[in-house]
């Protein structure tokens, strides 16, 4: 299999070079935002971003136990615990929709049920506490209200729909005996891993907090300008923690699992980003499908309007609160409220890069209704939502 994926990609670049009409201005455009795109991508979001989340991924493989994981997650765990962590947990990890996939793949592999793991999934990006306060702060609190409440039940929901439409598989999967250490084996209490944890999910919310804007409060302002030095003594702590808590070959477990996580990532992500901008370019920067065409589309509060939304913010980029000035101008273009905020909810938590990604892990069928199930949801609360507006 990995031979012919290799053959495909070769066949592909050669098609792609041999048939592009590259002399065409728009089409050379939109070559140039791809790797526009993918600039602004690994300026702004590779190490502050990708780089603790795949540490926090290879942590949670190695250091967690399978236990914890199947106690808190796993196909047979409470569903209250299962889905009340996971669909809060955004407020915790202010990560966008690429940024969360390491985390997702770490408890998926790790024997996460179908349905906690893809509710986490949905909610990491989507319930971004500062993204829900600058959605109230510019686009009004009634916006911001309905995403916060609007993301919550969409995790519970997706997570749901996800186990019950897979429910065989999953049994499948997390059927058998599974290995579970004893804390005295690792010679580290649970304390201590939840502290190392801890520390690492720190400096992934420091060091990925993004430049508030003017309108943003004193305390967020705060933040972001000591944000540098917190960063660095999480650094500190975590680097005392790994030499005087954990051994050797479990630092050097470590180092591989994150190793392989990236491998299966990052390509996956850079040709999403690259096939992104090609299509939909970056805010103010044209390409083949430009933003005006898209607000002439969802203008009103039809069926169509809120589903194109949906859609077109499904496979849209969203780096971090990026979708409110986005949405801002949109909606001075003409946008209804209801498609507003089903793009809202569709556009954090998924896109074109991350959907090749969760294929990787997940397969195409489940990546397919987990999409679906999104899209949907995003439709009809967008539709219940213009409607109450209006």
């Amino acid at each position: 299999m990995k031979e012919r994926t290799i053959l495909f990609w070769i066949v592909a670049l050669y098609l792609g070079a041999y048939f592009i009409p590259w002399s065409d201005p728009v089409v050379r455009q939109s070559g140039l935002e791809a790797f526009m795109m993918l600039q602004e991508y690994a300026r702004e979001h590779v190490l502050t971003c990708l780089v603790p989340a795949f540490f926090i991924a290879g942590a949670i493989a190695v250091f967690v136990s399978q236990a914890s994981v199947l106690k808190y997650f796993g196909a047979q765990a409470k569903k209250v615990v299962a889905y009340s962590v996971a669909s809060v947990s955004g407020t915790i990890l202010a990560v966008c929709s690429c940024t969360v996939l390491p985390l997702f793949a770490g408890i998926y592999t790790r024997g996460a049920g179908i349905g906690p793991a893809t509710a986490f999934l949905y909610s990491g990006p989507a319930i971004n506490i500062l993204a829900i306060v600058l959605t109230a702060r510019i686009l009004g609190w009634q916006m911001g209200l309905a995403r916060a409440i609007g993301a919550i039940i969409f995790a519970i929901l997706a997570g749901l729909i996800m186990a019950f439409l897979f429910r065989k598989e999953d049994n499948e999967r997390t059927a058998g005996a599974f290995y579970l250490p004893d804390e005295d084996e690792k010679g580290r209490s649970l304390g201590q891993d939840a502290l190392f944890m801890g520390t690492l999910v720190l400096i992934l919310i420091f060091a990925a907090f993004a430049r508030p804007s003017g309108d943003a409060a004193g305390l967020w302002q705060t933040l972001f300008s000591i944000k540098w030095f917190v960063t660095a003594g999480l650094l500190g702590a975590m680097t005392w923690m790994l030499i005087a808590w954990f051994k050797k070959e479990e630092r050097r477990e470590w180092v591989d699992s994150t190793w392989g996580f990236m491998k299966q990532i990052f390509p996956l992500l850079a040709i999403g980003v690259l096939a992104a901008g090609f299509l939909l370019g970056r805010p103010g920067h044209p390409a083949l499908i430009p933003e005006h065409f898209v607000a002439q589309l969802v203008g009103g509060n039809s069926l169509w309007a809120n589903l194109f939304a949906s859609v077109a913010g499904a496979l849209m980029y969203f780096a971090t609160l990026t979708e409110v000035p986005i949405l801002q101008g949109l909606l001075g273009s003409g946008m209804g409220q209801g498609p507003a905020l089903a793009l809202l909810l569709a556009g954090p938590a998924l896109s074109l890069p991350n959907m090749l990604v969760i294929a990787g892990v997940l397969g195409w069928k489940k990546t397919g209704a987990f999409v679906a199930i999104v899209v949907v949801l995003s439709t009809i609360a967008g539709m219940i939502y213009g409607t109450i507006m209006s």
